[in-house]
């Protein structure tokens, strides 16, 4: 299957690390240094903590793709997505199919302005650091989730059995129930540790952090209008644990100077509880942290 990677982030060289092994995959990345790069290097991967075997893929600036391939791939983060989709909409091929990887909710309102026929949405519970330009560390090990956003599954159930054993694709049936699960896993993991500068499993290791991460939860249960939130909880509670050693995506970015998903994420609950008119003060308050911390970055 040839498959288009779309974004040179960690997800997107994992992606087209596992993925190169039985497709014929082109990244393609914000710069032409970066394509460049792994045109020269190949692929990367630390998997465990020990390096695996370059593999050797294509790769190409995002101006150089032309929307030819049978599936794509979007692995670049939420707040740059808006930016892409003039691309998307003009050259996705219309008999292809798209698979987008975001966190939160937001870029669903974005997916009708897509015309190919087959749209799919994912969520991915791999834990990934991109080291350079060509190498990805992957540290969590989990599943990719996916599920129909429109169209039909042929082809997202065929691109499933192309991956190896060990970087499972799985299917959901409700779209939205699968993104909301994951959303709530980042809105309460992703803050708390960013800013308590803790790893993942210190949340539920350290009794007083916990109690704020339970609070946490109550309120995203709540604006999101939650029901089985014992299910919920448990969920994030396994994912705390499965991540224990992990440093979150978010505590991750603002360590390194980048900007966050917080608007994706804590910011798309905000503007939930406003519409609601329910009083969040967790969610107002680690979204403001957040957004100081980035505001440190860009007067720095």
């Amino acid at each position: 299957m040839k498959i288009a990677i779309i974004g040179g982030g960690s997800l997107g060289l994992l992606f087209s690390y596992y993925l190169g092994f039985k497709n014929e995959v082109t990244i393609y990345t914000r710069t032409k240094e970066q394509a460049d790069e792994i045109n020269k290097n190949g692929l990367h991967l630390i998997k465990g903590g020990i390096p695996q075997p370059p593999l050797k893929v294509s790769a190409a600036a995002i101006q150089d793709w032309k929307g030819t391939e049978e599936f794509t791939v979007v692995a670049v983060k939420q707040y740059q997505l808006s930016d892409l989709m003039a691309e998307l909409r003009l050259r996705v091929n219309a008999r292809g199919s798209i698979l987008f990887l975001q966190n939160g909710y937001g870029h669903i309102k974005m997916l009708p302005e897509i015309t190919a026929p087959d749209i799919y949405v994912g969520s991915v519970e791999h834990g990934a650091v991109r080291e350079n330009e060509y190498t990805v560390q992957h540290n969590g090990f989990g599943v990719t989730r996916t599920a129909v956003f429109r169209g039909e599954d042929r082809l997202l159930r065929e691109f499933s059995l192309r991956v190896p054993d060990d970087f499972p694709i799985l299917f959901e049936s409700d779209y939205k129930e699968m993104l909301i699960k994951k959303l709530v896993v980042n809105a309460v993991i992703n803050p708390l540790t960013a800013i308590l500068k803790v790893r993942n499993g210190e949340l539920i290791n350290n009794s007083f952090y916990f109690e704020v991460f339970k609070q946490m939860f109550e309120e995203c249960a709540l604006v999101l209008g939650l029901e089985h939130r014992e299910e919920y909880l448990q969920n994030l509670m396994t994912v705390c644990t499965k991540t224990a050693d992990n440093h979150s995506s978010m505590y991750k970015d603002i360590e390194n100077g980048r900007q966050t998903e917080i608007d994706a994420i804590l910011g798309y609950l905000l503007e939930l509880s406003i519409s609601k008119n329910i009083k969040a003060p967790l969610i107002h308050n680690y979204y403001h942290c957040i957004k100081g911390k980035e505001q440190e970055r860009e007067g720095a």
